[in-house]
């Protein structure tokens, strides 16, 4: 997708209150901030505008935003945040499966927002400049058996089946694959991923093993492959990954 403008934002977001103070601040960031008030309108502008990133709250009139996740992951290419209010982990997990990057919790802390927009912006530009290879050398695919990771294509396969994985899912399992048999802090990944510390409640991290679990068909009860460490963080195994 070739945007038409740099560093522009769509903000689908019903609460009008919070919806200014967003785009003021974003907008004194140097971004270009649109605003739409419900999930219809909220595509109707990302089909017009063609937003880098676009921040979607999940509590919408009209067309939720859940229903708003599954309508772009159709055609939309760029990075996609959710705002939401729920501590319903199921509602996060489906919004990843659903396409959805990242995620940013009620009350929004400014700061927290921007530094996930920069992250995520990075994430895409780094997706959109790096050339497809025909030969990946050993530093751009990892193999385990039946899984490859391969960074310059930003593909997976297991056991020759390509898995979609959104980019923020993409960069946790590259992260995690880099190191195995190594536990992986919340923290260390939150500062390799977003560049931020760790604020001990975001259930995000979790959330997206959650969904890489169940995308690369590794059981949620019993995982074996990307392991829970209790006081440790997660690990990926390396002798699981057989066909």
């Amino acid at each position: 997708m070739n945007y038409d403008q740099q560093n522009t934002i769509l903000l689908v977001e019903d609460d009008l209150k919070l919806a200014d103070l967003i785009k003021t601040y974003l907008t004194q960031q140097g971004f270009n901030v649109s605003h739409a008030q419900d999930g219809q309108q909220g595509l109707e502008l990302a089909a017009n505008i063609l937003p880098q990133l676009i921040i979607l709250d999940l509590m919408l009139p009209n067309v939720d935003g859940l229903t708003v996740c599954r309508k772009l992951q159709t055609w939309y290419q760029g990075a996609l945040l959710i705002l939401t209010a729920s501590g319903d982990d199921m509602d996060q997990v489906a919004a990843l499966e659903m396409g959805a990057d990242d995620f940013v919790n009620k009350p929004i802390h400014p700061r927290v927002l921007l530094a996930r927009i920069r992250t995520l912006l990075r994430r895409y530009e780094k997706k959109t400049s790096t050339p497809y290879q025909d030969n990946a050398t050993n530093n751009d695919q990892l193999i385990f058996d039946s899984l490859k990771i391969n960074i310059g294509r930003r593909q997976v396969d297991l056991a020759g089946d390509p898995i979609k994985l959104t980019e923020a899912e993409f960069e946790l399992l590259w992260l995690l694959a880099s190191n195995p048999e190594q536990p992986m802090s919340r923290d260390k990944i939150s500062k390799s991923l977003r560049g931020i510390e760790y604020d001990g409640l975001d259930r995000s991290i979790d959330n997206k093993i959650v969904s890489l679990r169940k995308k690369l068909s590794d059981n949620h009860g019993q995982p074996r492959r990307i392991i829970t460490v209790r006081g440790k963080g997660y690990l990926f195994i390396t002798d699981q990954w057989h066909a």
